[in-house]
């Protein structure tokens, strides 16, 4: 069913408890966002809910806060694990989105007793244990990590009132079916089951049958649409141009940061590799970087120390990088939502932003199927690459090797000697000694007479 509300315009005539109130004021969020204003009323009377809304107009909010207020009767101050179980399950698809979602329940829940834990791959599940034993009320997680904890019988489930399906489109469409299926078998059916996304498709809103019993639809902006603070643009451009016209877009806009999609590991490596020879300071996140690598990438372009960050889709979804003027598509997805999620990273809570595709001819069809979907026509403009044609400068380590070769290589200074290899060589062959001219032997002294 289809659920209209009055949009609350503010955050106490949402219901929300005290403790909740004063971490959102802390915050300095004075007013509900369209979709916190409709999701949250909905959210709190029990019933599931499966709710659409652009990228970055704080969907994460939206089930966190009905969550924890929910919860909040159920706080204990015990140190006993018992009185901690895992109440409240949210799903991610990727690590990223995870880490923040744990970040903003930890915010709002602050001057509370509840306690949370985020659980991921790629890193040691080892580590992970000793807080799951110490009992958590709220447990974010990606499904396969959870589902380890499952068979180390590090986790139950058997208590969770509350599932949250975050970016519910991508986690139903990109292989995960299999693992939410062995997830949903491990909950109690008497629950409440909330799935949040920038989009649905219609396939999507069939499988969402699966997970939801009647549940309120919000889709508070039209489906699959794209942020109108993002101002969007297309060069058309041939595949060999795109690195340095890339390099060029960035040093024009040299102060502002950047993050530039591609399809593949390998073409994020390559080309956060060719941004650092051209004097761009880049780094890449991608699936194959270990945790620790992805933080530190994710660390050092937040504090603005990268000017590029070079992700693959596993970054389009769950980023949330306060005033990111824009993304560059260096490859054009072939999934179109996938689009609607990369440009979503920029113009994010009001602000605006830039979204610019590189479009090959290849790649045309596409982003004509990217404009069906948002239902906009974006013009392809055309720009003069210069090709740099000088050498990426040398390090000073590269400058002084190549000056201290000759110093340090005996090869340079020392005399040459004869190694004893050099002089046995081999036996003349008879028929050359028998041929030698006699002026040979004249010089070193004359000729014997016979």
């Amino acid at each position: 069913m289809t659920k209209e509300t009055k949009i609350a315009e503010d955050f106490e005539s949402l219901g929300l408890a005290a403790p909740l109130l004063q971490a959102i004021s802390d915050t300095g969020y004075t007013a509900p966002t369209p979709i916190q204003a409709q999701a949250i009323p909905i959210a709190l009377t029990g019933i599931d809910l499966m709710a659409g809304a652009q990228t970055g107009t704080g969907k994460t909010a939206a089930f966190t806060l009905p969550i924890l207020n929910s919860l909040l009767p159920m706080a204990s101050t015990s140190t006993s694990p018992a009185k901690h179980p895992v109440r409240a399950l949210i799903l991610a698809p990727t690590r990223e989105l995870a880490i923040q979602v744990e970040e903003n329940i930890k915010t709002y829940a602050k001057n509370t007793n509840l306690r949370s834990l985020c659980v991921f791959g790629g890193v040691d599940i080892r580590k992970q244990t000793p807080a799951l034993k110490t009992g958590v009320e709220v447990l974010v997680a990606t499904p396969g990590r959870l589902l380890d904890h499952v068979e180390q019988k590090t986790v139950q489930l058997n208590q969770v009132r509350f599932l949250v399906l975050d970016e519910a489109d991508r986690m139903l469409d990109m292989g995960f079916m299999p693992d939410l299926k062995r997830i949903l078998a491990l909950l109690p059916k008497k629950r409440q089951t909330l799935m949040f996304s920038a989009t649905f498709s219609k396939e999507i809103k069939k499988l969402s049958d699966e997970f939801l019993s009647n549940p309120a639809l919000i889709e508070v902006a039209r489906s699959n649409a794209t942020n109108d603070n993002v101002q969007q643009k297309a060069y058309a451009v041939a595949q060999k141009d795109k690195e340095p016209l890339l390099a060029q877009l960035l040093k024009e806009d040299a102060e502002k940061q950047v993050i530039v999609f591609t399809k593949t590991k390998l073409t994020a490596n390559r080309l956060s590799r060719a941004l650092v020879r051209d004097g761009i300071a880049a780094d890449a996140i991608h699936g194959d970087k270990t945790q620790k690598e992805r933080i530190a990438a994710l660390d050092a372009f937040k504090e603005g120390s990268v000017k590029a960050l070079v992700a693959t889709d596993v970054a389009a979804r769950g980023l949330d990088i306060s005033d990111l003027p824009m993304v560059i598509n260096y490859e054009i997805p072939s999934a179109p939502e996938d689009y609607v999620h990369r440009i979503g990273r920029t113009g994010r809570a009001g602000a605006s932003g830039v979204a610019i595709s590189l479009v090959s001819e290849d790649e045309e069809k596409y982003f004509e199927e990217i404009e069906k979907l948002i239902k906009k026509k974006v013009a392809r403009e055309k720009t003069k690459v210069s090709h740099s044609k000088h050498k990426a400068p040398r390090s000073k380590s590269q400058t002084s090797a190549k000056k201290s070769q000759k110093s340090n290589d005996p090869f340079f200074y020392e005399p040459y000697v004869a190694s004893k290899n050099d002089n046995a060589s081999k036996k003349e062959p008879r028929s050359t000694r028998s041929n030698r001219k006699a002026p040979v032997a004249a010089l070193l002294g004359g000729l014997k007479k016979r």
